[in-house]
C-alpha cells in the first residue's frame, strides 16, 4: 500500500513538474534550438530567397564567408568597440558601485536612479541620441553646449575623420548598460566580509586607495571576471544601436559595421543570401564561444580556490 501511494506520489510531482517547465522548454526548442540548426543546416546550401533550398553547396558558404572582406571587417569593428565600451563600461560600473554603496542614506534610490537605463529599449535610447542629444545640426545638445564655448558644430555620425561616431555609439551603450554591471558589483561589494576591512584597519591601512587595491578588488575577482565576460559576449551582438545610429534613407554608411550588421544586409538584403548568412552567423557563434571558453579558462572562473 506504502509503495503504492508513493508511486502515485512520485507521478503526481513529474506530471506538476511538466506542467510548469513544459511550456517553457517547448519554447525554447521551437524558439531557440530550432532555429540554430536550422540555421546550420541553411549554411551548407544556396538559399537565395529561400529556407527550404535543394543545392547543396558544402563548405562553400563558409570559404566565402571567411574570404569576404567586408565580414573581416566587421570582426574588427567589434574588435574596437569591445576596447572601447569593456573597459569604460567596467570602470564606470564599479565606481557607481562603489558610490552608492558607500551611501548611508538614500542608497535604493540611488540604485534605482541608476538602474533605471536599463529598462529603455535601445532602439529608443539610440533614436534619442541620434535626434536630441548629438544631432548633426546646430539644433543638438552636443553642438549647443560647444556653440557656448564657440566652437563649430559638428556632423557626429558622419564625420569619419575623425570618426566621431564612435562617441555616440560608445556612450549611448554606457548609458545603457552601466546600472545593469552596476548592481552586479554592489552584490559582489555585499559579499565581502566586514572582517577583512577591519582586520586591515587594525594593520595599519589607511582607507581608500590602499584598501580597495588589497582587499576590495581581489575580493571581487568572480564578480569582475562574469562582467568582463557578459560585456564581450554582449559586444559581439551589438546591432540596435549601430543600426539606428548610423543608418538613414540611403542606407547604412560603408564603415563601422559590426559582425550582426554584415548579417543582416548579407541574409535580409537586396540578394537575401540566407546560406551565406547563415555560415556567417554560425562562424560568429563559434567566434564567441571561444572567446568565452577562452577567457573562462584565462581567469580561472569556477576553479577552486586552494
Amino acid at each position: 500500500m506504502a509503495a503504492a501511494y508513493g508511486a502515485a506520489r512520485r507521478r503526481r510531482q513529474a506530471l506538476w513538474f511538466w506542467v510548469f517547465t513544459g511550456p517553457f522548454v517547448l519554447g525554447l526548442a521551437l524558439f531557440t534550438y530550432v532555429p540554430l540548426a536550422w540555421s546550420v543546416w541553411l549554411g551548407f546550401f544556396d538559399a537565395h530567397n529561400t529556407v527550404s533550398p535543394t543545392d547543396f553547396t558544402g563548405l562553400d558558404n563558409y570559404r566565402e564567408v571567411l574570404g569576404d572582406p567586408a565580414f573581416r571587417s566587421a570582426l574588427g569593428t567589434f574588435v574596437l568597440f569591445t576596447a572601447f565600451i569593456v573597459p569604460a563600461t567596467y570602470v564606470l560600473s564599479l565606481g557607481l558601485a562603489l558610490a552608492v554603496g558607500r551611501l548611508r542614506a538614500a542608497q535604493a534610490f540611488f540604485r534605482s536612479v541608476f538602474f533605471l537605463p536599463t529598462a529603455c529599449s535601445y532602439v529608443v535610447a539610440a533614436l534619442v541620441w541620434k535626434l536630441s542629444v548629438f544631432n548633426g545640426v546646430r539644433f543638438g545638445l552636443a553642438n549647443t553646449v560647444l556653440g557656448w564655448f564657440g566652437a563649430e558644430p559638428v556632423a557626429w555620425l558622419s564625420a569619419t575623420d575623425p570618426p566621431w561616431y564612435w562617441l555616440v555609439v560608445v556612450t549611448v551603450r554606457l548609458w545603457l548598460q552601466a546600472g545593469f554591471y552596476m548592481v552586479l558589483f554592489l552584490a559582489g561589494l555585499q559579499r565581502i566580509p566586514p572582517q577583512l576591512y577591519e582586520a586591515a584597519a587594525v594593520d595599519g591601512a589607511r582607507p581608500g586607495w590602499q584598501t580597495f587595491r588589497h582587499i576590495t578588488f581581489p575580493a571581487l575577482r568572480a564578480t569582475s571576471v562574469a562582467v568582463v565576460l557578459l560585456l564581450v559576449i554582449n559586444a559581439f551582438q551589438a546591432f540596435d544601436e549601430f543600426y539606428n545610429l548610423l543608418s538613414d534613407a540611403r542606407g547604412y554608411p560603408p564603415y563601422a559595421r559590426p559582425p550582426l550588421v554584415y548579417l543582416y544586409y548579407t541574409a535580409l538584403g537586396q540578394g537575401q543570401n540566407l546560406g551565406l548568412g547563415s555560415a556567417g552567423a554560425v562562424v560568429l557563434a563559434l567566434v564567441i564561444a571561444v572567446v568565452s571558453v577562452v577567457q573562462v579558462r584565462w581567469f580561472g572562473l569556477g576553479r577552486r580556490e586552494a
